[in-house]
């Protein structure tokens, strides 16, 4: 699935143009960009948590001529799925609620969210 479908499906799943979800998706991947470049880790709960991990310089070696390499150390973005990711990818755990159109408006009309975002829970 590329972004332009994730749009699309979140689009027609909300209710919501794909002009206004295509924004949502976009700074929600600048977030996490910006979050793993200044090395802060992000835990979605139920669906994992991103982190940067540094790897040690080492020693490789060239595959067609054997001769050794040095490789740097370096930074690399990794991600660990949450327990209720994996389970529902191995189809042992239930499937995640998907909201039906129209159902933002009525999430939304509920006071009780902290911060205003309705559905989410972080």
């Amino acid at each position: 699935m590329t972004k332009r479908e994730l749009v699309i499906s979140v689009a027609e799943r909300l209710g919501y143009t794909q002009n206004e979800v295509s924004e949502v998706v976009q700074k929600t991947l600048d977030t996490i960009t910006e979050c793993l470049a200044e090395g802060q880790r992000l835990e979605i709960r139920n669906f994992g948590v991103f982190e940067v991990k540094k790897r040690d310089a080492r020693i490789g070696r060239n595959p067609r001529t054997g001769q050794e390499v040095s490789i740097s150390q370096k930074c690399v973005a990794t991600f660990k799925p949450g327990k209720a990711l994996k389970e529902y990818v191995e189809g042992i755990g239930p499937k995640p609620a998907i909201a039906e159109p129209g159902a933002a408006a009525a999430a939304a009309a509920q006071p009780n969210q902290p911060d205003g975002l309705p559905g989410l829970s972080v």
